[in-house]
């Protein structure tokens, strides 16, 4: 048995999942553990601010693991167990993802995976079939479907824009000056010359930022999905006919849910500034996608 661990925000959830749907078509017995969000998220005393986002989705369909199995596949954490790990490294039983893809995973056995799984590779093949069972439920709010209409009767391009936790201390080091000015810059002159009548729908945690930056008519600025609700600002995305994606997941699942067969995705050259950029690997990692690097220039 392969248990994947889901933890973290909807899109690396959503990664994880998809990678349980690839190792279930390939007829792998996999499970997910969900047990992140009431047991391993506690913080000192208090729960982090994540939920098990899956499940807002309309009928999502998963298996969990249950305690038993998932002690089975980890086993006892004990001396004996130690020990075999450090002599036999091929035994351990938890795989830490390192690399941004491991295609070992495929032929792993008692396996339990830890990671967030975002490279395009692990299931780009069924993404057709993900498209048709991830579904958003109808929004109470019509916005949104005034949203959706607008956007599926223009050349519409949805514009990722994180700022917010990314611009804090801790974080600004590892994600900051990747998604820069002139990355969204080259990414929608990108596409105005591919498509001059694209209209731009800008999703951002920073509203200020963006209603500064972005002021003519081509541009329109989607502010009203917040909290539990923010879930539709994906849903939004994923009905324009092309999609510039920050460095999140959120954005990269915006683009994956696209059904257009003639989109253009585009997303930064790096997730993180800790990565090496390598052209020849990326491009075979995300096949399909346009890289740009920090200066808005396609590498």
């Amino acid at each position: 048995m392969i248990i994947i661990q889901v933890a973290g925000g909807l899109g690396n959830q959503m990664q994880q999942y998809a990678l349980y749907r690839k190792l279930i078509s390939l007829g792998m017995d996999a499970r997910l553990d969900i047990s992140w969000f009431t047991e391993c998220s506690r913080q000192d005393g208090v729960y982090a601010r994540r939920e098990l986002e899956l499940n807002y989705f309309e009928g999502l369909e998963y298996e969990a693991c249950t305690e038993e199995e998932k002690r089975a596949v980890i086993g006892s954490e004990g001396l004996l167990d130690k020990v075999r790990g450090r002599i036999f490294p091929s035994a351990k039983r938890v795989f830490y993802e390192k690399e941004m893809y491991h295609p070992e995973i495929f032929k792993f056995d008692n396996k339990y995976l830890c990671g967030y799984f975002a490279c395009e590779k692990y299931y780009a093949d069924i993404l057709d079939s993900l498209r048709e069972s991830i579904k958003f439920p109808a929004s109470s709010n019509p916005q949104n479907e005034k949203a959706a209409i607008q956007i599926r009767s223009q050349e519409s391009v949805s514009v990722h824009i994180r700022r917010g936790d990314y611009l804090d201390t801790e974080n600004i080091e590892m994600f900051g000056n990747i998604c820069t000015e002139d990355y969204y810059k080259g990414a929608i002159e990108e596409l105005k010359h591919r498509y001059p009548k694209a209209r731009f729908y800008l999703f951002s945690d920073d509203e200020t930022y963006v209603r500064e930056r972005y002021t003519s008519e081509e541009y329109t600025v989607v502010n009203w999905n917040k909290g539990s609700d923010s879930f539709y600002d994906m849903w939004l995305m994923s009905l324009c006919r092309h999609n510039i994606c920050a460095n999140s997941t959120f954005s990269f699942w915006g683009a994956r849910l696209n059904a257009n067969p003639e989109k253009i995705m585009i997303r930064p050259s790096i997730h993180k500034n800790s990565q090496k950029f390598d052209s020849e690997t990326m491009h075979e990692l995300w096949e399909g996608w346009i890289l740009l690097n920090n200066k808005g220039e396609i590498v």
